[in-house]
């Protein structure tokens, strides 16, 4: 190393110890702020910046190209874009030709508006009220949920998929809403809604289709709608995570005939994630997963984050991107800080939910992180 370099890296050291001795912490994260130490990661090119973005209904090449202009000032190479494959077919082109990946991020089995389904009420998740997704949208009208046992909501779901798939220079399929209804909000999220869930309530624990409910009843001779308490069964548990594996592994065998990876936006963490929304994700044929780490939901601090990165490093043979919430990271410091100990826990990537929204405070930590990370 020159000592040019050795004396900007000994300057960026010393103004972190500036920074960490002048910040005063907001009391909610002091503890967490006091426990973690952060690291300046050793420089390489594997750590990936990405974002979610919306896409729209008509592709306007001029705003696109300045779009990618933005996301590629910050360092971001990748964009998990939410768009027809119309639409994509025309952007990836422009973003190959910039250097930057397009995924192609679908939702799964929350199809919320869509006039195709709803006439077909029986492809809809069940809860044990035995109330459907149409006739009960479980917190939010939008929440609108196919069953993963019924075989045509599966089919359909598939022929999503399919559309994708012809799309030349595609990063991936791109997953969410892969799962349940949740059953236990987060801690944060609870009193929104009036709520305070310390039991799984019938209301919100879905995945009683009468599928499912005939299948299990062949394996173990008892319909769980018949059991005092189905939602203690660990055995009724797994046989509802198993239908969700099955779907997107068959999804995965779809994507890859083409060439084309697959990767899912999930719960922070395998075992959080099977107890909230019953997605068992470490289960799953993914080439990476994207977890969800938005920690105020769960009235967590910075290193949670980390905690969570590096629990589904351990559980998965697949790279994990960190998935970053940024109106909850508004503070220079605090984004840079998760930014940072997402990829000492393992993380290959971090993608922020969404790079559209950022201040200025955030938009200079990305400006400043992109050389080094």
């Amino acid at each position: 190393m020159s000592s040019v370099k050795f004396s900007c890296w000994k300057m960026l050291i010393i103004g972190f110890a500036l920074l960490a001795a002048c910040q005063v912490p907001k009391e909610e994260d002091a503890t967490n702020v006091q426990e973690e130490t952060i690291e300046i990661p050793s420089v390489d090119s594997s750590f990936t910046l990405s974002t979610w973005v919306h896409g729209e209904k008509e592709y306007d090449a001029d705003k696109w190209t300045q779009k990618l202009n933005y996301y590629d000032s910050l360092g971001i190479t990748e964009l998990l874009v939410q768009a027809s494959p119309e639409f994509l077919t025309e952007l990836v082109p422009l973003a190959t030709r910039m250097n930057m990946k397009v995924h192609a991020w679908m939702w799964t089995l929350n199809q919320p508006g869509n006039k195709e389904t709803q006439a077909h009420p029986e492809w809809y998740a069940v809860n044990r009220r035995g109330q459907n997704s149409l006739e009960y949208r479980a917190y939010v009208n939008y929440y609108q949920w196919l069953s993963p046992f019924h075989p045509d909501a599966c089919a359909y779901i598939k022929s999503k998929v399919q559309a994708y798939c012809s799309i030349e220079n595609l990063a991936s399929v791109h997953l969410d809403y892969v799962r349940y209804v949740d059953v236990i909000l987060g801690a944060d999220l609870q009193p929104k809604y009036n709520l305070k869930q310390e039991t799984e309530l019938p209301e919100y624990d879905y995945g009683y289709h009468p599928i499912a409910r005939e299948g299990f009843k062949a394996i173990f001779g008892k319909d769980p709608m018949d059991m005092e308490h189905p939602e203690l069964s660990t055995e009724w548990r797994q046989y509802r995570l198993n239908a969700i594996t099955k779907l997107v592994n068959e999804i995965a065998d779809l994507t890859h005939q083409y060439n084309i990876p697959l990767t899912a936006a999930v719960f922070p963490f395998p075992e959080m994630s099977r107890q909230m929304v019953r997605q068992a994700w470490n289960d799953w044929n993914l080439d990476a997963a994207y977890p969800m780490l938005y920690h105020n939901f769960y009235r967590e601090g910075i290193n949670w984050i980390g905690f969570a990165t590096n629990q589904g490093v351990q559980d998965v043979d697949f790279p994990i991107h960190a998935g970053l919430y940024s109106p909850a990271l508004r503070l220079a410091e605090d984004l840079e800080a998760a930014i940072r100990i997402t990829k000492k826990n393992g993380a290959k990537g971090m993608c922020i939910f969404m790079a559209d929204d950022l201040n200025a405070a955030q938009k200079q930590v990305f400006l400043k992180l992109k050389a080094i990370l």
